[in-house]
């Protein structure tokens, strides 16, 4: 079975920046096992199946190459880009079925595309050293008032306060800790 698989950089200010997803569309035919094993051919975080839905414009299923999520910002935004430009989709508002359950999607005219996301839900706080150090950045170069913790609106995510921009920039992940990390304290 031929199957094309297209690949966006979302939030992208350039050809190289962005976070990749691979999105697949016409994907009802496809089983559970094949959306993971093609999910970890592509080999990014998230790949996004279009499907037929009954309660919504489409139902979209997100990949990892190890499991399916709930949902996911960057595989979305690059889903309804792929519509767009394949002209399956004009400007407007769409609803997405998701795992995390029947969400909107805004297609604006000048190809900006904003997502609704479920109310967040607030989980553990984490050590900041612990954060810091996996970053290799400082404690003093988060934002004091705020703390290190687990936040969902779908999909479990870290959130990590940094104060500006520039520190944003310098961040160099050990990503041996940040696995260890990400293991330890987002469980699905």
């Amino acid at each position: 079975m031929k199957l094309k698989v297209y690949t966006v950089n979302s939030f992208a200010k350039t050809l190289e920046g962005g976070n990749p997803a691979g999105v697949v569309i016409e994907a009802d035919s496809l089983s559970d096992e094949s959306m993971k094993k093609i999910a970890g051919a592509i080999g990014f975080s998230e790949t996004a199946f279009v499907m037929k839905s009954e309660s919504a414009h489409f139902k979209v299923r997100f990949f990892t190459p190890e499991e399916e999520v709930e949902l996911c910002g960057h595989a979305t935004i690059a889903t309804f880009y792929v519509l767009l430009r394949k002209g399956l989709i004009n400007p407007g508002v769409f609803l997405q079925e998701t795992k995390a359950g029947i969400l909107s999607v805004e297609v604006r005219e000048d190809s900006t595309i904003m997502m609704e996301q479920n109310t967040p839900s607030f989980y553990e706080i984490i050590n900041k050293k612990e954060i810091a150090d996996s970053l290799n950045i400082t404690e003093n170069e988060m934002i004091d008032i705020l703390p290190v913790q687990i936040v969902s609106t779908g999909l479990r995510d870290i959130l990590i306060p940094v104060k500006n921009i520039d520190i944003l920039n310098s961040v160099k992940p050990n990503f041996e800790e940040v696995s260890r990390i990400s293991s330890k304290y987002i469980i699905l």
